[in-house]
């Protein structure tokens, strides 16, 4: 994947993406996991979990479907190797491998289930990456889309207004790097448009009455750690601005007295035979 492809590789690469990751899967899975009941997938199934990171999904899908083949795809080989290493157990049952999600060199029509989660927000053209996730399902197979949209997270206002930081902020940091973070709001046409049938949509609530403030807060913080540099370069705000904005923010999550939420879009479609 060339750095076109890939404008957000350096935060990918850095550890809070890992911590980032875990705390994720910590405060989605729980709502997530009953939507894949509704593709009734057979016991034998075979799982492609485009995006994987560091397998924090791929494993839940393993021990949901323990008598699938599952792999995972991601671009930074190191992430991979992590994903090798805590996940061992699962192999060979469950692989991963690195690849372009742009270009995966996985056969066509193959999979009972294409999985990607937390990735078009951070790509240019996803309509390219679903393609080739419905490229690689099989007929009367389904694709699952977890599409991020930055203007979906809600926090108190105070010394500062969050909202400025998502709406101005991060959408010139968006324009800049050539991703939309809005995109959770158009999955739902892009799906319709690469002719997907039985398409649904959901919104998981992360907020600090579902999810344990610790696990919101945590999610937050990483992406401070990560991200704080390169929002500051494109929206042209000083370091200490943007990381009093998600101080602020980890504040409001934090606090017992205040009310945090991020929603969150999940989208199933399925490949017509």
């Amino acid at each position: 994947m060339t750095q076109h492809r890939n404008p957000q590789a350096e935060q990918m690469a850095d550890e809070s993406m890992i911590r980032n990751l875990t705390a994720q899967a910590n405060a989605i899975w729980p709502q997530e996991k009953p939507l894949f009941a509704r593709y009734q997938l057979p016991p034998d199934c075979r799982i492609a979990d485009i995006g994987c990171g560091s397998g924090e999904i791929t494993s839940r899908l393993a021990l949901l479907y323990p008598r699938a083949e599952i792999i995972g795809i991601d671009i930074l080989e190191h992430t991979v190797e992590l994903a090798r290493k805590r996940h061992a157990a699962l192999a060979p049952r469950v692989q991963f491998q690195q690849g372009d999600a742009f270009e995966l060199k996985l056969p066509a029509g193959n999979f009972d289930l294409v999985v990607c989660r937390h990735v078009t927000q951070s790509i240019p053209e996803p309509e390219r990456v679903l393609a080739e996730m419905k490229r690689i399902c099989r007929p009367g197979g389904w694709m699952h889309v977890l599409s991020e949209d930055y203007g979906m997270l809600h926090f108190a206002p105070g010394k500062v207004d969050p909202d400025r930081f998502w709406h101005e902020a991060v959408r010139a940091a968006a324009a800049g790097m050539g991703v939309d973070e809005r995109v959770g709001r158009r999955t739902w046409s892009l799906l319709r448009e690469l002719g997907l049938g039985a398409i649904t949509v959901d919104y998981l609530t992360v907020d600090t009455v579902r999810v344990p403030r610790k696990t919101f807060a945590a999610i937050i913080e990483a992406w401070r750690d990560g991200y704080t540099e390169v929002l500051s370069q494109h929206a042209n705000l000083s370091r200490a601005k943007v990381r009093g904005y998600f101080d602020h923010m980890i504040a409001n999550i934090r606090n017992p007295e205040a009310y945090a939420v991020w929603h969150v879009p999940v989208f199933g479609g399925r490949k017509r035979r």
